[in-house]
């Protein structure tokens, strides 16, 4: 009898937010490790997962399709990620099994050993007699680099699970549990591993950045012996160090505007991480703050931003916001707009308010019509646009240090890349044009030094030097 030697082969899929990436990393490095490769299609595998996302309604519809398409051309499914933790029409059962109940297995958000329990169930690993009698570890890969999903020279990086929030909008707590900050050590030795493998751009992630190391009460930890606090400026600072070494970039996401961040603006200003801030301010009107039970005194958001500025003035910040929440007033969403113009946000992103199933804001009085919500968004991506041009057109005449993302043939014909001002996906591009010198080449995943000589909409216009 001839035994089957392949190695069984599994489909995946990821949704959602760069926190859903990192989850669907660790899962795809366990399956490697322990012997499965991947499928590029559905119908090729012995099993399919897909990672969802359950935040706003468009993202639940996205992953139901996907997971709709994964059982029509394959037929076993196992669904992790935030969508597979809401529960559905009758508060008990999961959304996802009331909608597909044909699927293998449902596991909420960061959840990989469940994960892979599910899989070793359903598609037994790969026989390897030199390790099978070995005790089975439990890898979590952890303080090394493990699969990446996004290209070989940036990576994301995150630093803690949950959040300790309520804003009346989110779900995100009930679906990914309470802030549960990573060991200092452990998330610097992961990030060494990812500048040892090539990453040029750190990006660091987390429901709430700002917050690391609250729920350790700022413990200290260790780092290649050295006593490290558990807090975000420490943990920044000690990233600076790592970065430096292979010149690369650091550059924060979710930083919520509290105090001590304060502290991070000498690190920006010296150039050891990006002078980059994305900070979901999300309203301006301490009343509608109140509402969305922010966190953070928003209401004094205006004058943090410009202490910010005057101690770093090449501080680019990016933020989401939503318009048309339950009892906006005509007033209130004008009052949105003066802290865009005032506050200059250089990149602002805006969703129309929607409902979200489990969302406490769903109780609250004064619901807007769809269309009035509509309207005050593109509003407001208006305005957003105005800010934003205007502060680019300052870019023209400057010399940027830019990040290449694409070159065809060395660049020759030119390529795309990314300032300092520029996080991958959300932000815009610099278009570089094809070099005047022809001893000049472009690669991607290095830097190069570029004029910018126009905008063009959200994107800058460089020619290399």
């Amino acid at each position: 009898m001839t035994v089957s030697t392949r190695a069984p082969s599994i489909g995946f899929v990821s949704l959602g937010c760069p926190k859903a990436l990192t989850d669907s990393e660790l899962i795809l490095t366990q399956l490697s490790a322990e012997g499965y490769t991947t499928s590029k299609s559905f119908a090729g595998a012995d099993l399919v997962i897909v990672n969802t996302c359950g935040f706003i309604d468009a993202a639940v519809k996205e992953s139901l399709d996907t997971i709709g398409q994964a059982l029509a051309e394959n037929g076993r499914v196992i669904v992790t990620g935030c969508l597979g933790a809401r529960p559905g029409d009758d508060g008990q059962a999961s959304l996802v099994l009331q909608m597909h109940p044909s699927v293998l297995a449902v596991t909420g958000p960061h959840a990989t050993q469940e994960v892979m329990d599910a899989v070793h169930r359903h598609v037994p690993k790969p026989h390897d007699p030199f390790v099978d009698l070995v005790p089975e570890q439990r890898a979590q890969f952890r303080g090394q680099a493990g699969i990446k999903l996004t290209p070989r020279h940036y990576a994301y990086l995150k630093i803690s699970e949950g959040c300790n929030h309520r804003c009346s909008f989110c779900i995100i707590p009930s679906m990914r549990g309470d802030l549960v900050s990573r060991p200092v050590g452990e998330v610097l030795g992961e990030a060494r591993a990812l500048f040892e493998s090539g990453v040029k751009e750190l990006l660091i992630v987390s429901q709430d950045t700002s917050a690391y190391g609250v729920d350790v009460k700022y413990r200290t930890g260790f780092f290649d012996g050295r006593p490290i606090r558990t807090r975000m400026v420490e943990l920044c600072a000690a990233l600076a160090d790592l970065a430096a070494a292979h010149g690369a970039w650091v550059r924060l996401h979710y930083v919520y505007p509290y105090p001590h961040v304060d502290e991070l603006l000498p690190l920006m200003a010296s150039g050891r991480i990006l002078p980059y801030l994305d900070v979901p301010f999300q309203h301006s009107h301490p009343e509608v703050l109140r509402r969305m039970k922010r966190p953070a005194s928003g209401e004094r958001n205006l004058d943090r931003l410009l202490a910010w500025r005057a101690a770093c003035p090449e501080l680019v910040v990016r933020s989401t916001f939503i318009a048309g929440f339950p009892g906006e007033t005509e007033d209130q969403f004008e009052h949105l707009l003066g802290f865009v113009r005032q506050a200059q946000i250089d990149r602002a992103g805006c969703f129309a308010y929607s409902p979200v199933q489990g969302a406490s804001a769903n109780a609250l009085d004064g619901a807007l019509p769809e269309a009035l919500r509509e309207q005050r968004r593109a509003r407001f991506m208006a305005v957003a646009e105005e800010v934003s041009v205007a502060r680019l057109q300052r870019r023209v005449g400057a010399t940027m240090q830019v990040l290449v993302d694409h070159a065809p043939a060395l660049g020759r014909k030119g390529g795309v890349g990314r300032s300092y001002a520029d996080a991958p996906e959300i932000d815009g591009t610099v278009r570089l044009l094809p070099p005047q010198k022809a001893s000049k080449t472009l690669k991607v995943g290095e830097f190069t030094r570029a004029s910018i000589v126009a905008v063009d909409g959200h994107d800058l216009v460089a020619q290399p030097v």
